[in-house]
């Protein structure tokens, strides 16, 4: 079993920025694919961010370019910074991990950011 642990989710003011930081820990050592989706009301989950054991990343093209998507393989933690975030920025954020191709996908629990004056 894997365990997803997220925080740093909350409300914001258009503009302003947030970390999200998510913690696996389980039956894996290493995970070779971890990242963020999200899903606004009414609307599908989608693909935020991604990032590879070996750094390669890759990015929804709403949020280039004020997004950035870190992880510290040391503690299978991955990182997403939100910068000038937006009102359609508002989501609840699933951090997920994969150990392998072969592996399934694991899901955290989500976090609420919510950008609004």
């Amino acid at each position: 079993q894997v365990q997803l642990v997220e925080s740093g989710g909350g409300l914001v003011q258009p503009g302003g920025s947030l970390r999200l930081s998510c913690a696996a820990s389980g039956s894996f050592l290493t995970f070779n694919v971890m990242g963020w989706h999200r899903q606004a009301p009414g609307k599908q989950r989608e693909l935020v961010a991604g990032i590879f054991s070996d750094g390669t990343t890759n990015y929804a093209d709403s949020v280039k370019g004020r997004f950035t998507i870190s992880r510290d393989n040391g503690k299978n933690t991955v990182y997403l910074q939100m910068n000038s975030l937006k009102p359609e920025d508002t989501a609840v954020y699933y951090c997920y991990a994969r150990p392998g191709p072969g592996n399934r996908v694991y899901w955290g629990q989500g976090t609420q950011v919510t950008v609004s004056s």
